[in-house]
């Protein structure tokens, strides 16, 4: 018996001797907590009191996990933007600071994946793993560490990189009235960044969750996902998570930039991210500022689109394009969120409802389309095969218009709007079917030479089909050159034309051999009548 209580009190013995030891060992660590209280809580908003040292744009935690960024720092209360689900919160409920702003996760970790602006995936591939995270609100580079746009970002859409070119390192608005093609053409141009060494991010705010998956579905299925970063605020998440997407997908782009590499953003798009603030702002009370919409708008957008650029080699060489796109109602630019981005940007892509209702895709207006980069950054083969393009293909728009109304036109008029409707018909391109730039320059030359004013309407698409087919056989020293910073020689542009000539011989028609005149047989006397004696003009004075 006395073994057992031995063992029993050795046990107990150690175990106290154990705490005692925890006890001397441990220190009070005191730390200074600032602690807040809900006043009240609105929709996506919520009033706070009680953090006298906040600052602004401090990210706050509310209970619930829920994050907050404060944007009104008034002396009584402060106004906090809620990020996510705040259906838990009420008055009384205790906040905290946490002494830095909103920040995301970067990282090569992010490619092929679907994040929320917090960081938190989407996908259902597990968490995300990264070790660096940057603030979603940085400063844009300076003017002395910026380089000129002279580098192209193809599109592969022909109208875009023949007549409204866009180089990296640019901002290019795509606008239009709802269901013309806005996205199509962003997701077209994330297509042809494949083998391209450029990365891509989407950025979808407060679109519907069905177009979203789709977009996704088909960037994977055609291989996009590899190097694309897709981030997503649904149409019914929080203002206050739609706020803050683009600048958090600016932020993930921005640490590719920096290391030395070319990125591609879209942001689809900014009409819904001006909603969103304008309702924060409302349920805020902010001030309205400059007519009202609020006017600081042109600020929010300004401050976001200004980080895109093209550093200098010091700095890395990497650029930042970007593509936003805004909707527009009943075809007006001169609206008000329009016309900020117009002056904002370096160019804009209208696409009109009436070529899109016509099956002109993409429904790109030439005429109200612009790139204020221009030429410099488009290829030196572009410049020469596209030139005169869009010149035609305007005068051929103003000449059509008296067509319709069956106005009588000269030969030279005809000409010009044949011509027109074979530019038009050749610039058409489906849907997820990228064209490469040896087709383009050989589609273009061929336009340009007037090789397909003989073929039908009818046979242009197969006919320009055959074409880009055919431009596989082009020799591999020329389409080097073609990629190249080099100028369309003119042995190069033979060896195009004569490959355009044997693809398109098929579909011109067959010149008919020139019928042989016959001499004019003499006319024979009547039956019964005596021929006159003697040639006119030779009777006897």
């Amino acid at each position: 018996m006395s073994a057992p209580a031995d063992s029993l009190e050795s046990l107990v013995l150690g175990t106290f001797a154990q705490v005692s030891h925890a006890r001397e060992a441990h220190s009070a660590q005191l730390r200074l907590r600032e602690v807040g209280v809900i006043t009240s809580v609105a929709t996506g908003i919520a009033r706070v009191s009680g953090l006298p040292g906040v600052g602004f744009e401090e990210l706050i935690a509310f209970p619930g996990g829920v994050s907050g960024i404060a944007f009104n720092v008034d002396p009584s209360e402060i106004g906090v933007v809620l990020l996510g689900d705040y259906w838990h919160l009420q008055a009384g409920d205790e906040v905290e600071r946490t002494g830095r702003v909103m920040d995301v996760v970067v990282g090569d970790g992010l490619l092929g994946r679907v994040i929320d602006p917090l960081g938190r995936a989407l996908d259902g591939k597990g968490s995300l793993t990264g070790a660096q995270r940057l603030p979603i609100e940085r400063p844009a580079p300076a003017i002395m560490d910026r380089a000129p746009v002279t580098e192209p970002l193809q599109t592969g859409l022909k109208v875009i990189d023949a007549l409204i070119p866009i180089g990296r390192g640019q901002r290019e608005l795509i606008l239009g009235d709802r269901q013309t093609g806005k996205t199509a053409i962003a997701l077209d141009t994330i297509l042809n960044q494949r083998d391209q060494n450029v990365l891509c991010i989407y950025c979808a705010i407060g679109q519907r969750e069905s177009g979203v998956a789709k977009v996704v579905a088909a960037l994977r299925e055609r291989g996009a996902m590899d190097y694309t970063v897709v981030i997503v605020t649904a149409g019914n998440d929080a203002p206050g998570l739609t706020y803050v997407a683009p600048y958090a997908a600016t932020s993930v782009a921005e640490h590719f930039m920096e290391q030395g590499r070319d990125v591609l953003i879209v942001y689809d798009d900014l009409t819904n991210h001006a909603r969103a603030y304008r309702e924060l702002s409302l349920l805020l009370r902010r001030p309205p500022g400059r007519e009202a919409f609020p006017g600081d708008i042109f600020y929010i957008h300004s401050r976001l689109l200004e980080r895109a650029t093209r550093l200098k080699k010091e700095r890395g060489g990497g650029s930042l394009t970007a593509l936003p796109i805004i909707q527009t109602e009943a075809q007006d630019m001169s609206a008000y969120i329009p016309t900020n981005l117009i002056s904002i940007t370096d160019g804009q892509i209208y696409l009109s409802p009436s070529l899109f209702e016509s099956g002109t895709l993409p429904a790109v207006d030439v005429g109200m389309s612009v790139s204020r980069v221009g030429g410099k950054a488009q290829r030196a083969a572009y410049r020469v095969v596209a030139g005169d393009l869009k010149l035609a293909y305007a005068q051929f728009e103003e000449l059509e218009t008296f067509d319709r109304f069956g106005a009588r036109l000269d030969d030279d008029t005809r000409k010009t709007i044949e011509h027109g409707r074979r530019i038009r018909a050749c610039l058409r391109q489906p849907e997820f079917s990228p064209v490469s730039v040896p087709a383009q320059i050989a589609v273009l030359l061929a336009l340009a030479a007037g090789m397909f004013d003989l073929v039908s309407l009818e046979q242009m698409s197969a006919a320009e089909q055959a074409l880009r087919e055919a431009a596989a056989e082009i020799p591999v020293a020329v389409r080097e050159r073609l990629g190249a910073e080099q100028k369309l020689s003119d042995p190069d542009r033979a060896a195009i034309i004569a490959i355009a000539e044997r693809a398109l011989g098929a579909f011109q028609p067959v010149p008919q051999p020139a019928a042989t005149p016959q001499p004019a047989a003499e006319p024979q006397p009547a039956a019964g009548l005596k021929p006159k004696q003697g040639a006119p003009g030779a009777a006897k004075s």
